[in-house]
């Protein structure tokens, strides 16, 4: 951990897995902004018991004006980014000859040209002020293929492949860029299965459960330790051995 608050940047914080990585790193004592279409009860605690240190925009990250807008809120705010967890994601299942061309643009422009256009943003920031530490969550989906997933699975495997190529592009400035493939968690993202394939899904897991946002929290907080700056371009999978 660091021995001073940072100032991070968390997207879709507002529910599910995002609401798990903001409530750590508040846990922490840093300094968090987060992003989502709309504010949750818990956005509204948030703000009520951590107003001086906790940033709530209402955004929709996949229109490049409001990402840009959140983004210079947070800078004019604290002035320098030093993580940023890009966790917003929406998922559409359906079989590819039955896929409408909306839904696809949506989960592309979300999934994948929000985060980049997102990234560029914070990085310019994070090169001029000596480094930091990017998080993109990405899925298993996007190593292994599921059926149903396919325009899904192909984000999260482009997110992967955007993490190796910043790592290099921004290593030597400080900046290290990992991605977190998740496994199924037991989130809102999870909702549309229903029991006979959550069921499914534990007894085909090792570990004989689904994951937990404060799974992937912990593992984002090892990522951005300051003290593990030779961990960069790598993709960590955490899904209680589902993929192993």
């Amino acid at each position: 951990m660091s021995n001073s608050p940072r100032t991070v940047v968390i997207t879709g914080g507002s529910r599910g897995l995002g609401a798990g990585i903001v409530q750590s790193f508040l846990d922490s004592g840093d300094r968090v902004a987060s992003c989502s279409r709309s504010a949750t009860d818990q956005v509204r605690l948030w703000e009520k018991e951590h107003g001086d240190r906790f940033l709530f925009v209402e955004a929709d990250i996949a229109d490049r004006t409001q990402s840009t807008a959140f983004a210079k809120a947070v800078i004019e705010r604290w002035g320098s980014v030093d993580v940023l967890v890009n966790n917003a994601g929406v998922a559409r299942d359906g079989i590819l000859a039955l896929f409408s061309d909306e839904d696809t643009d949506t989960v592309i422009d979300l999934n994948l040209k929000a985060t980049i256009h997102l990234s560029r943003q914070i990085v310019r920031n994070m090169l001029a002020h000596d480094g930091g530490r990017i998080v993109n969550i990405s899925s298993i989906t996007g190593l292994t293929g599921y059926r149903g997933l396919t325009v899904y699975g192909a984000t999260k495997a482009a997110i992967d492949g955007f993490t190796r190529a910043l790592a290099r592009e921004v290593g030597s400035r400080k900046i290290t860029v990992n991605s977190i493939a998740s496994g199924y968690l037991r989130t809102e993202m999870s909702h549309g299965l229903d029991d006979g394939q959550l069921n499914q899904i534990v007894r085909r897991t090792p570990a004989g459960r689904l994951g937990e946002p404060d799974d992937i929290a912990r593992a984002v907080q090892f990522l951005v330790d300051e003290r593990n700056d030779w961990i960069t371009g790598q993709v960590l999978v955490i899904d209680g051995g589902l993929t192993c």
